[in-house]
């Protein structure tokens, strides 16, 4: 089938072969670059609810439960169903625009989150992100493996996954900077001074809430990268970096991209143990920032810029050294890309149980530092093992397939059961403290200082809990990549 004509390509794009991979080494680190970029975006849009749910919990009046739904459901729901039929146009499709539509899409209705009136208008609005950043890695990951050889992507997919921790490390920086100083008060007085009347006047500046204000700052820069990608990176033939033999073959189905994974143990085993992971990843994540205030009783300032963001660079960390060292020692320890991940989340459960139980901050965060490095690592084999089972023609709908099962059970189910058990836990810790409370009285304004003591003690305890218990779940992670481990040589033809 013929391949989308190729434009605004650079004269170093065309130099490279496909034994070192399309276009010139230079060009190949700026596409890896801007792809980078792109996942930070994604990620950094995707995240920022995280840092923001105890204002917008208190803004709408809300509960843990109804936040792990706006974190989860809403995001996941028809990111995975959206990302497949996605995946499959981009098979024949110019890749390169599909991802620049996309960004454009989750960017703007990230701005329009900032406007909601209601809970169920900023619901609606994460769906558009959603569907938006669908868009993003099945082509991504694609437009990698025709840009890089095969003994480089497994170095080259965990610098695009940076883009997973670093995301998260901008959100809690900018979302953390913003709420603490930045709000609608703030903004009017800075527009006087310039003498910005029009701007002044445009808004009801009063009644805006920082929360808001963070949606749109980092909303607004994604829609300039949008134009980047379009610009600046051109569509690579696809296979360019296969074999000759396995080159210009006749597309596939989706059902023979189903049989033929059907046939690779390791890339399922795989997929489960990422998937549990991330069920609890994403789940403990939406809600770490309110841990920190409600437990360590931190500004959200000091939990998301100081704590957060330090847990993000060990994630940065641990994502990267694990495809390197899958890499480099991919032909003395072929098993690498599914033991690296299973024996560091060995040493994962009992550094964060500690660390989320300690009283003391500075016994916690280095547990929770070292922990995030290791934690980390199971994102290489996320995106490795998809593109590695099969070849060109269906590298794309494989990642789709495998992130709509991440998504759909890891993210979509993780933050609305550790919300809904956060709940329930709050519930029972408050009986037991004051059997008159409830957590609808909590609510009131008019507590006094015993009663307050109680929903604040039920309020930390609770959520403190719900976290240590799902932390326990990564030894269901580790038995799946322990399995993978045993026919991954196979699987992916090492």
């Amino acid at each position: 089938m013929a391949e989308a004509t190729v434009i605004s390509t650079p004269p170093s794009a065309h130099s490279g072969t496909a034994d070192t991979g399309y276009g010139s080494k230079s060009y190949r680190n700026y596409i890896l670059g801007i792809l980078l970029t792109v996942y930070i975006f994604n990620f950094i849009d995707r995240t920022i609810i995280n840092i923001l749910t105890e204002p917008i919990k208190e803004s709408f009046g809300v509960e843990d439960w109804q936040m792990g739904l706006l974190g989860g459901p809403a995001f996941a729901i028809l990111y995975t169903f959206v990302g497949i039929p996605i995946a499959r146009f981009s098979e024949k499709h110019h890749r390169v625009w599909i991802i620049a539509g996309s960004v454009f899409l989750w960017s703007l209705m990230t701005v329009l989150c900032g406007f909601a009136t209601s809970f169920i208008a900023l619901f609606i609005f994460r769906i558009g992100v959603s569907i938006g950043e669908a868009g993003c890695s099945p082509p991504a990951n694609s437009l990698i493996a025709d840009y890089f050889v095969p003994a480089e992507r497994s170095t080259a997919v965990s610098v695009y996954a940076l883009g997973i921790p670093l995301g998260g490390m901008v959100a809690y920086v900018f979302g953390g900077f913003i709420v603490g100083s930045l709000d609608g008060p703030i903004i009017a007085a800075l527009l006087a001074s310039w003498n910005w009347t029009w701007a002044v006047n445009a808004l009801d500046w009063q009644n805006i809430e920082g929360w808001r204000v963070a949606f749109a700052v980092v909303g607004v820069p994604g829609l300039i990268v949008a134009a980047i990608v379009k610009l600046t990176i051109a569509e690579p033939p696809r296979g360019y970096t296969d074999p000759v033999e396995m080159q210009n073959r006749e597309q596939v189905g989706f059902r023979e991209v189903l049989r033929i994974l059907s046939q690779k143990p390791a890339y399922w085993h795989v997929t489960m143990g990422v998937t549990i992971a991330s069920f609890v990843n994403y789940g403990v994540g939406q809600f770490f920032v309110s841990f920190l205030i409600r437990t360590h009783e931190l500004s959200i300032f000091d939990a998301s810029v100081k704590i957060a963001m330090a847990l993000a660079v060990m994630a940065a960390i641990g994502t990267y050294m694990s495809g390197y060292l899958a890499d480099r020692y991919a032909k003395r320890f072929p098993k690498a890309l599914a033991l690296i991940p299973m024996f560091a989340l060995i040493g994962v459960i009992p550094m964060h149980v500690i660390g989320y139980l300690a009283e003391s901050l500075w016994l916690a965060v280095p547990l929770m530092m070292v922990g995030q490095m290791l934690l980390y690592t199971y994102l290489c084999p996320l995106y490795a093992v998809p593109g590695g089972v099969v070849d060109s023609r269906m590298r794309a709908t494989a990642v789709a397939v495998t992130l709509f099962i991440v998504n759909l059970l890891g993210y979509g189910l993780g933050p609305p059961l550790i919300g809904g058990l956060s709940t329930i836990l709050n519930a029972t810790f408050l009986s037991g403290l004051d059997p008159a409370l409830t957590l609808e009285a909590c609510k009131a304004s008019n507590l006094t200082a015993a009663a307050q003591g109680a929903c604040d003690s039920a309020n930390a305890d609770g959520l403190r809990w719900s976290m240590v218990l799902f932390k326990c779940l990564y030894l269901w992670a580790i038995f799946h990549f322990y399995m993978a481990s045993r026919t991954i040589q196979r699987d992916m033809g090492r």
